[in-house]
């Protein structure tokens, strides 16, 4: 069966900043912020699928990212 999303869970570092991890793929990385965090996933992602058939992989061309975040509660 062919995923049509890549999915992306990204959250708090244990120190600083934030890591995202793939759900559908071995691919796990790690930003100042959401934004350079989700870059870098972006640039990993690339990087793992490079060469590879997207076909063998499970996956539809082109599939697009889904993000979902994990933040920490703000206490007023």
């Amino acid at each position: 069966m062919r995923r049509n999303v890549i999915q992306i869970i990204v959250y708090p570092g244990n120190e600083r900043g934030y890591v995202a991890e793939c759900v559908n793929l071995p691919v796990v990385t790690q930003g100042a912020t959401i934004d350079e965090t989700i870059k870098n996933m972006q640039e990993a992602l690339a990087l793992h699928i490079e060469g590879e058939s997207l076909e063998e992989m499970g996956l539809a061309p082109n599939a697009p990212l889904m993000v979902s975040m994990e933040l920490e509660p703000i206490h007023a």
